[in-house]
């Protein structure tokens, strides 16, 4: 068996992991760090995202939002170093609404979300003298602007949004927001993390040495041999794999997984401009099926619930340049927690009943419905907590620290969250936002019954 010495051992090569090392050995310079994954970086989950990021976010208290702040500065710094790698925009988010009843609630959500600091709210309701919308630059964050821009009136929603349904009566336009390469995000963090010194191990962490209730070793199964590494920290950030890592430990983690599908097809018919933000349909609907199909689905028993109210939420954006023709689209409706196994299970249902759903937010989409579309669909967990906040800090034994419940969020939260790990384990100071975010906020019994009231958590 061979052996080795680390001043930090991190566990996964994800995102996660990886922004880890990155923050640890770049930015704190910490000597030692050992990256230890049996899969190549970013390939369980990491690089099945839609990649996008955002700074508008719900909640009881602000913890989020100025957690994704922080994120997005660094974003924005990593796109700054790397000379547009990542090819960072900030298209924004595009929140669509057909509902009456809810426009007093997306109204008060983008009031109390100015509150917290994500930015000056502008609305757009048709009055003289009224702020003027400023469509974004496709490609480019530099100079955009932030806040959200909420349309109230119809002929300016179709004006700037001529392919949304004409049944939208309020759209919010969260401005800070957008997409990015996050494998090139990923490469370049972990080119970095190499040239200070970074090692990544190929292999599984099988166990962990506890001796006298501290950290004192990792045990690894690699392609060669058995090794050992030494060390007095150890990361878990292993994405959907963290309750076994977790097991390891003694712990069993207030964490769970839900299987998320997307899918990609190339909108040939050129419905959506190819300079569109992320576009979201925030009202429940079924799927639209026509009659004849309505009336099989619901003959037999095992597919009467193809017929059920599927939840609000489902979203599309463009994928690549203006050349391109690829559409990403998701709807969420596989939310039952599940445990993860690999590789995924594909719903064969899924591009049908995504595509009709997108044709309630842009009926230029039921074009395709005559002949469905070849469509490519992939997807991973996310990894989630009750409140579908990250799990970032100490765990309850020594020299263990925890990056994880990312949910689907990973990439744009990566580097605030490799940032605020690295602080743990070097005793840096911390963000006030910080005890948000450890496991210890489990242990205040008013916090664990508040969430019976937690409301929305900005899940898409």
């Amino acid at each position: 068996m061979a052996s080795s010495t680390a001043e930090v051992v991190i566990c996964g090569a994800g995102i996660a992991g990886i922004a880890a090392a990155y923050h640890l050995a770049v930015k704190q310079g910490v000597r030692g760090v050992v990256l230890v994954d049996e899969r190549p970086p970013m390939s369980l989950t990491s690089d099945k995202s839609t990649e996008s990021y955002r700074n508008w976010w719900p909640g009881p208290d602000d913890a989020m939002l100025r957690y994704m702040n922080r994120s997005i500065d660094l974003l924005e710094e990593l796109d700054t170093e790397s000379n547009h790698r990542i090819r960072l925009n900030r298209r924004g988010y595009l929140y669509v609404t057909g509902d009456p009843a809810y426009v007093r609630t997306l109204v008060e959500s983008a009031k109390v979300a100015e509150r917290m600091g994500a930015g000056p709210l502008r609305v757009h309701a048709g009055a003289h003298g009224e702020a003027t919308y400023v469509p974004g630059n496709p490609e480019a964050w530099h100079d955009q602007p932030a806040g959200a821009d909420l349309f109230l009136d119809p002929a300016l929603i179709h004006r700037f949004f001529p392919y949304l349904t004409d049944q939208t009566v309020a759209v919010l336009h969260a401005r800070r927001a957008g997409w990015f390469s996050g494998q090139q995000m990923g490469a370049f963090m972990l080119e970095q993390a190499k040239a200070h010194g970074v090692q990544l191990v190929p292999g599984r962490v099988e166990g962990v040495d506890l001796t006298g209730g501290y950290v004192r070793g990792v045990q690894v199964s690699t392609p060669s041999q058995p090794l050992t590494i030494a060390t007095p920290a150890f990361v878990a950030a292993a994405g959907p794999l963290i309750k076994e890592i977790g097991a390891l430990l003694g712990l069993d983690l207030p964490i769970f997984c839900e299987l998320h599908l997307k899918m990609a097809f190339n909108d040939k018919l050129g419905v959506i401009p190819r300079d569109a933000p992320m576009v979201i349909w925030e009202d429940s609907q079924p799927v639209p099926w026509p009659d004849d199909v309505r009336a099989v689905l619901a003959e037999d028993p095992s597919t009467r619930h193809l017929l059920a109210e599927f939840p609000g939420g489902v979203h599309f954006r463009p994928e690549g340049g203006h050349d391109a023709e690829t559409l990403l689209m998701l709807w969420a409706y596989h939310v039952e927690p599940v445990a993860p196994h690999f590789p995924i299970t594909l719903d064969a249902e899924f591009p049908e009943i995504v595509l009709r759903g997108m044709t309630t937010l842009a009926p230029g989409l039921a074009g395709y419905l005559q002949k469905l579309p070849k469509a490519y669909v992939d997807g991973g967990y996310y990894t989630k907590t009750r409140e579908n906040r990250p799990l970032i800090g100490p765990l309850p034994v020594k020299g263990a620290y925890i990056f994880a419940a990312l949910s689907g969020y990973g990439l744009m939260a990566s580097c605030a969250g490799g940032e605020l790990l690295a602080a743990h384990v070097t005793g840096h100071p911390k963000p006030p936002y910080a005890p948000a975010f450890q496991l210890s906020r489990y242990d205040d019994p008013a916090y664990s019954q508040r969430l019976d009231d937690w409301g929305s958590t900005g899940q898409l």
